[in-house]
């Protein structure tokens, strides 16, 4: 098989990839200098018009992205272009060039069994000023097919080898990782030093943009010496590629297939959220509907783009951080811990909840519809019942309660390097001024106290905020990233577990908070019951919104276990057009969905420490690292000297697509 390479075998393996094979049968890559036959110092330009000098750039393979344990998102594999390797000819005319080229074209054409177009210009200037260089044509020999044509290539028809990027997990986690595209087509006119031997691809989306520089190698360098003849008398690597960096993520790849199985078999569109409570790490980001981010490599069809764009479910919205929706009433326990904390209520006020309240010229209705009477804080919590939020939040004040969701994470973007996340909003007199026209009002107060009016977040929002509620103190400062490698498996960077906001929270109160969204889930009046788990307690809100015209939204988010918070999770389901929906009957049931197969793992992850002999202290003994004494997940440090591990990755290459397609589900896109 001819791939018009003579030395792209030795790259390719220099970069880490085999390509299974290549090579070629043009000319040596030196003629030596016996009896009188020419050498490369004989090609020089300045005695012979048609020689040729080329000092060209071979794109360097782009670092991978993988989970946690190094299963791959994102890597790179060999494919190949047809393309014509022109001939020296003679009598260089038009209809010669042109007839040699369209033969082999028309071949090509036979066995790909798609039509495509090369311009007799473009034919014509290619041979003019390029022909030392193959014309690369808009089309890929699938693998498949190579077998059926291989050994029928005829000369001046080769294979040549790119490297395109590869995700390998197709619909999984598509909307964070992203995808490369070219940066241009490859250059016309004369050859210049440093043209590339094919297209460079960089980061336009996801984590392949947000890494793009270091995922992005160094280009390697190729020095290729023709006599005038059209002979190669020297081709030779002068620098080989170096591949980028690996990004590791935190993401856990089974979890998070697990998550999008979940939405799959609960919604149309929705959104899940799994954080590391001890860490901040994010361990599940699932959106609902997905795509195959292979749709892009190595180019989209105009028809296929306007499919994903005109979709109206956006299958490329990533609803779990791009999102921007009305929390609802997970956003009630701020109001709740804000006002213990404050003194505005303790755990045994009592305050009278009909089914409604005028405020203004305005009636606020319980969302029953039916008055619970006189009720504490707990069962406020556990019933959702408006009517207590409206009043306790308007003791409160709009400005206390919003000052503290602005601490757990709200209104602002989490920090995470994730392309186009939505900010979410925590209104301020001045926004409401300038929208409105007037500072925020008594309604506005009650309105934003159950999670609606101008507020706004994501799931990945909600979700931050139950992590900051669970531990009470600090919100933690969230991570995606866990390491990142250089190509000999260095660790680069590692970043650590870390506070982003102290809560100045009172202990106490955030103790009842938790006590109430236990019973949310765990008391027999509690609106989230079907949140429950069989292994253990745990803490959870539901929410219902509405969205825009027609529209609703359910929520379930909350932590567990109840007794030492681990895990903090969000999901959210959204409504069809006219459908009505609850978070106790729409979200809460995904919770079990998710966890309750995960229930082994799980129990190991949320087991509490064994407690410790009592031992005699010896001096020399190396101190415990108080982050693994108190649980929290720390880089890999290999066995005494505290040097970071890296963590293992697939290398470059990989297997072939093992991402699970929608269509395989029972219930498809």
């Amino acid at each position: 098989m001819r791939t018009g390479l003579s030395v792209w075998a030795g790259i390719l393996l220099a970069a880490g990839i085999n390509p299974a094979g290549a090579q070629e049968e043009g000319p040596p890559l030196l003629a030596a200098n016996e009896e009188g036959e020419r050498t490369a110092q004989d090609g020089s330009v300045f005695t012979r018009r048609d020689a040729r000098t080329l000092n060209l750039s071979i794109p360097a393979p782009r670092g991978l992205i993988a989970d946690r344990n190094g299963e791959p998102l994102a890597q790179n594999k060999v494919a190949y272009y047809f393309a014509l390797e022109f001939p020296h000819f003679e009598k260089p005319e038009d209809a010669v060039i042109l007839e040699w080229a369209h033969k082999r074209i028309s071949q090509a054409r036979e066995w790909t069994g798609r039509e495509w177009e090369a311009s007799d210009e473009a034919l014509l200037a290619h041979y003019k000023d390029r022909r030392w260089v193959p014309f690369v044509l808009p089309v890929l020999a699938e693998s498949g097919d190579i077998p059926k044509f291989k050994d029928k290539l005829p000369r001046g028809l080769i294979l040549h080898p790119v490297y395109l990027r590869h995700y390998p997990q197709r619909y999984s986690a598509s909307h964070i990782i992203g995808y490369v595209r070219s940066k241009g087509k490859l250059p016309t006119g004369p050859i210049n030093y440093g043209d590339p031997l094919f297209e460079e691809t960089h980061g336009v989306a996801g984590l392949e943009k947000m890494f793009d520089e270091q995922l992005t190698g160094d280009a390697g360098q190729r020095k290729i010496i023709f006599d005038s003849d059209g002979t190669r008398l020297l081709d030779e690597l002068e620098k080989p590629p170096r591949v980028g960096n690996t990004v590791i993520t935190t993401l856990n790849l089974d979890w998070q297939k697990h998550a999008e199985s979940v939405l799959r078999r609960s919604c149309k569109r929705g959104a899940f959220v799994v954080i590391d409570i001890q860490s901040g790490e994010v361990l599940v980001l699932a959106s609902r509907p997905y795509y195959d981010v292979n749709v892009w490599i190595p180019t989209i069809g105009q028809k296929e783009f306007e499919e994903l764009r005109d979709d109206p479910s956006k299958p490329m919205f990533g609803r779990a951080f791009q999102g921007s929706y009305p929390p609802a009433s997970t956003f009630k326990p701020i109001v709740a811990v804000t006002a213990l904390t404050n003194n505005e209520i303790s755990r045994y006020t009592k305050i009278d909840c009909p089914a409604k309240i005028k405020i203004g010229a305005t009636t606020f209705h319980n969302h029953s519809k039916y008055p619970d009477g006189k009720i504490d804080v707990k069962k406020a919590l556990a019933r959702s019942n408006n009517v207590w939020f409206y009043k306790v939040g308007m003791m409160t004040g709009a400005e206390s309660f919003l000052s503290v969701a602005r601490r757990l994470g709200f209104g602002t973007p989490t920090g995470l390097p994730l392309f186009g996340e939505n900010p979410g909003r925590v209104p301020t007199n001045e926004f409401m001024k300038e929208t409105l026209g007037r500072p925020i009002t008594q309604g506005d107060t009650a309105n934003f106290a159950i999670g609606q009016g101008a507020l706004e977040g994501s799931p990945l929002h909600v979700a931050q905020a139950m992590a900051g509620l669970a531990n009470g103190r600090v919100l933690p400062r969230l991570r995606l990233v866990r390491q990142i490698q250089d190509p000999n498996g260095g660790v680069v960077l590692a970043p650590e577990p870390e506070a982003r906001n102290t809560l100045a929270l009172d202990s106490k109160a955030v103790d009842i908070v938790h006590d109430g969204m236990m019973e949310v889930v765990h008391a027999g009046y509690g609106t989230g019951e079907r949140g429950a788990l069989s292994f253990c307690k745990i803490c959870g809100k539901t929410g219902t919104a509405q969205w825009v015209k027609d529209r609703e939204l359910a929520w379930f988010a909350g932590f567990l276990p109840y007794d030492n918070p681990r895990f903090a999770f969000a999901a959210l389901y959204e409504g069809m057009p006219h459908e009505v929906v609850s978070g106790g009957k729409k979200a809460a049931p995904m919770i079990p969905r998710f966890f309750e197969p995960l229930k082994g793992e799980i129990k190991e992850l949320i087991k509490p420490a064994a407690k410790a002999l009592i031992v005699e202290e010896d001096p020399e003994e190396e101190a415990v690292d108080p982050g693994e004494e108190a649980g929290v997940i720390s880089p890999r440090r290999s066995p005494g000297d505290g040097v970071l591990e890296a963590i293992p990755v697939e290398p470059i290459g990989g297997e072939d697509d093992a991402g699970e397609d929608p269509a395989d589900d029972e219930n498809p896109e």
